[in-house]
């Protein structure tokens, strides 16, 4: 990765002609080692954000901190604005709601979702998805908005 060879010099000073005794250079170049890490760190960056689900909505805006990580891919609820239940990126009718989140929650670990409503849709359809989640057994429900919005203690953020 960069090992060089270092010229042995005589003693006192002097330079000897003719064969002169070489050994490696011990030293690693760090900097093509750190040009290869930045350029995966802009790829990973780049990258990152394209890897969310892919239904568009058009979430409300909160002051509200985000949840920390899983391990298990997380699943997720959309409600869009015309009142589609999509569960990941394929639609579900409402009647089939329930039956397919009890056979999805036989096969998950963990029983936590994440609900994407459009922020036009009424409070009720939200509450009947919601109720629809909890009896096909997700009890740990988290709610998916942007963020910047008010924070209601009258400064906006």
């Amino acid at each position: 990765m960069g090992a060089g060879v270092v010229q042995k010099t005589g003693g006192g000073g002097r330079r000897r002609r003719g064969r002169g005794r070489s050994r490696p250079m011990s030293e690693i170049n760090v900097t093509p080692f750190v040009d290869v890490m930045l350029v995966l760190l802009i790829i990973f960056m780049v990258a990152a954000p394209l890897m969310t689900v892919g239904v568009p909505v058009e979430l409300p805006k909160t002051a509200a901190n985000s949840l920390p990580g899983e391990q298990e891919e997380p699943l997720t609820v959309t409600l869009t604005a015309q009142g589609v239940v999509m569960i990941q990126k394929s639609e579900v009718l409402r009647d089939e709601l329930v039956a397919k989140l009890r056979a999805i929650a036989a096969e998950r670990d963990s029983t936590r979702v994440y609900l994407r409503a459009d922020g036009a849709v009424p409070y009720a359809d939200v509450m009947q998805v919601m109720g629809a989640l909890n009896r096909g057994g997700f009890n740990d429900i988290g709610l998916v908005t942007d963020t910047g919005g008010p924070s209601l203690d009258g400064r906006d953020g």
